[in-house]
């Protein structure tokens, strides 16, 4: 690749990665925040749990910034393409009642396997969920099913647009199968080709997916341009991410700069996972210790 071929991707990229971080930007500007970083937790660490609980470890633990992920409910995953509009709006309004704001939406996949319509339809669902539920990101984990990877991003694509004039970004993130790595993702999204969906890094699933073989520190430097917000997501071998960040194998503050540099200087840092536990209060302590550890890590950033 010539030189002149690097710097119009790294421009165009870091182009794409303002203006996606805008749109967040803009939602937390409304907010009345000023800080570059926005630190929450998503609902996942008490997924054993019922989502008002996790809302209210979230809480808790200090965190103003809620990810609405997993909980114990009848899919695990909190909102799919098959639940309400009223459910997202009830979701959205426990999220204010605890002085939180929404940042993230993982909402599954669409049903792509039908049909690309169905999956159009399935999505353009989903980011309604997101509006309905306060959130201006929705978090996408891609397909793992080769045959799928194509169909899959041109619903994405298909779908960009009226994401873009519902106020929600898109997003995808390290997640397995076809998107396992940054260089996978920057494949995905430089097909699909718009500013409106970009990628959310995550660090611990690089490990993890890779069975501990390649570095995300090594591995930020292929996203340059497309990051616009994180999963904070630890590891430990042989395949372990229920890990407090800070005290497994990530190098978070190596990984955060090599983002940085790549134009990633401000956006959400939602911790995914913490230490495992039985109880609820165990979980909003490791959270608490996460999000201590991360408003350490940007300090002065």
């Amino acid at each position: 690749m010539s030189e002149l071929q690097v710097t119009r991707r790294g421009f165009l990229g870091g182009a794409c990665a303002l203006a996606a971080s805008a749109a967040i930007g803009e939602a937390v500007k409304r907010a009345g925040e000023s800080t570059a970083w926005q630190i929450g937790c998503y609902t996942r660490p008490w997924d054993k749990c019922e989502y008002r609980v996790a809302l209210d470890g979230i809480a808790e633990a200090g965190f103003r910034y809620a990810g609405i992920m997993t909980a114990k409910c009848k899919s695990w995953v909190l909102l799919t393409e098959k639940s309400s509009l009223d459910e997202a709006v009830a979701i959205g309004d426990d999220v204010k009642k605890r002085g939180l704001k929404t940042l993230s939406l993982y909402a599954g996949n669409p049903p792509v396997e039908e049909s690309v319509e169905a999956g159009v339809k399935g999505l353009r669902h989903m980011i309604d969920l997101s509006v309905a539920c306060g959130s201006p990101n929705m978090l996408l984990g891609g397909t793992g099913k080769k045959e799928l990877v194509k169909p899959y991003y041109e619903v994405v694509r298909e779908c960009c647009d009226y994401a873009a004039e519902k106020g929600v970004e898109l997003s995808v993130k390290p997640h397995g199968g076809q998107n396992a790595t940054g260089e996978q993702c920057r494949g995905i999204i430089e097909s699909v080709g718009h500013k409106n969906f970009r990628l959310w890094y995550d660090p611990g699933n690089i490990y993890y997916y890779s069975e501990g073989r390649i570095d995300p520190v090594e591995d930020a430097e292929s996203v340059d341009g497309l990051v616009s917000g994180m999963c904070v997501k630890d590891f430990l071998p042989p395949k372990n991410v229920y890990v407090t960040p800070g005290t497994g194998k990530v190098d978070f503050s190596r990984v955060l700069a090599r983002l940085r540099k790549g134009g990633f200087t401000r956006g959400p840092l939602i911790v995914e996972c913490v230490a495992k536990g039985e109880a609820a209060a165990h979980i909003t302590a490791e959270a608490k210790k996460a999000r201590l550890f991360v408003e350490g890590l940007v300090k002065g950033m």
